[in-house]
């Protein structure tokens, strides 16, 4: 990805052919091997870090003209600090084995920088100018490429949504997971919605049904008509559409038995959207002897007075913490009741919702959010939109 976007951007391209020390780091622009003055009125080297906007694989003009910078904070030949920038100090861990130390903000015109070369040339030359006082011909035009080999992406395409509000290192947190979704109706669908978006090592996905046109209306996205005709698997469908983003997604068109819990083997965590029975039982007892945690989804709503109202819930369980699971916070009973989700509602909104809380609780567990009161069950009533939390750690 990092050796193509270079060709296919003549912006890029010219940062190169000009002998700038350039490279694609996690979803960031990168100029190494810049020379400036410290405080002592030494040459030293520094990196400047740009954001990338991108649609696809073609840079877009930045959005943004701040710069960030990992070095000594750049001073004239007289070890003042440059002037001419504003900055910041963040010391911000950007992910990707990237830091900054400062962010700068020289912008030109309202209009901003034309392109990434006009960007990164400009800081280049603001930033080096006092050193190739001191130092008679120094400047970041080493004519050194900056690639390295990067690490494979889970990624068709970069993500710099990550990198443009600063929450790459946050999202590396869930990089080694290999996430399990049981159960591909409406909610867990979602699921998969949200967790494709992040970088997870792997996607496992498991349902023997088919996607069908009920299925149509609590699944994000819209299958056309010829897709319904042909009645794929839901694991299939989903897999198709999330492919194109994530590279890992596995479909497992089975049902959950003795014969298949095997698959979940080497799995870090799992989401659990399946029907209560004794095939929800096994696979709790698999992931529990497996060391495996996970999240399990329900809904439950009654149609009264010509409206509906109910109940999502989200049950965590952790190795530290599992005896709320069988002390009736899921169950195992068979389905049947009052309960209307049962015969296929279309209640999309909330199938999101639930998955909503759900990713949110695991990224939680990962470290993502802050999880002050480590909740592992919690419930949203859609009546006063009232979410209790209980059985905290």
């Amino acid at each position: 990805m990092s050796r193509a976007l270079f060709s296919l951007n003549p912006d890029l391209a010219r940062l190169r052919s000009e002998g700038y020390c350039m490279r694609i780091q996690g979803s960031f622009l990168v100029m190494l091997e810049v020379p400036y003055v410290d405080a002592q009125r030494q040459v030293r080297f520094g990196t400047l870090v740009s954001t990338l906007d991108l649609a696809g694989d073609r840079t877009r003009k930045p959005e943004t003209h701040v710069m960030n910078w990992d070095g000594d904070f750049p001073c004239n030949v007289d070890g003042t600090p440059l002037q001419g920038i504003s900055h910041a100090a963040p010391n911000t861990d950007l992910g990707h084995g990237l830091t900054a130390r400062y962010s700068f903000s020289s912008k030109p015109s309202d209009l901003g920088y034309a392109d990434y070369y006009a960007k990164m040339a400009t800081y280049a030359t603001i930033v080096s100018g006092p050193a190739a006082v001191l130092q008679r011909g120094i400047s970041p035009r080493v004519f050194r490429s900056g690639e390295e080999e990067n690490e494979a992406s889970v990624f068709n395409y970069l993500d710099t949504a990550s990198s443009r509000v600063g929450i790459g290192a946050l999202a590396r947190k869930l990089e080694g997971e290999v996430v399990a979704i049981i159960g591909l109706g409406g909610t867990g669908g979602y699921i998969l919605d949200f967790v494709a978006k992040t970088p997870v090592k792997q996607i496992r996905l498991f349902d023997g049904d088919e996607f069908l046109s009920h299925n149509a209306f609590r699944a994000p996205g819209a299958p056309s008509l010829e897709e319904l005709r042909d009645a794929p698997k839901k694991v299939d469908y989903l897999k198709g559409i999330y492919e194109r983003m994530h590279r890992s997604i596995e479909a497992h068109p089975v049902e959950m038995n003795a014969d298949t819990l095997g698959l979940l083997d080497g799995i870090t965590f799992a989401f659990l959207s399946m029907d209560a029975g004794e095939k929800k039982r096994a696979v709790v007892a698999k992931l529990e002897a497996l060391g495996v945690p996970f999240i399990d989804v329900g809904m439950g709503l009654e149609l009264t007075n010509g409206s509906l109202g109910g109940i999502l819930r989200v049950t965590t369980s952790t190795p530290t913490k599992r005896e709320h699971v069988h002390h009736g916070r899921i169950s195992f009973a068979g389905g049947g009741g009052q309960d209307v989700y049962a015969s296929n509602i279309q209640v999309a909104d909330l199938n999101a919702l639930n998955a909503c809380l759900a990713v949110v609780k695991w990224k939680k567990l990962r470290g993502f959010y802050r999880d002050l009161e480590q909740e592992h069950h919690s419930t949203y009533t859609t009546d006063g939109g009232m979410l209790l939390n209980g059985d905290q750690l």
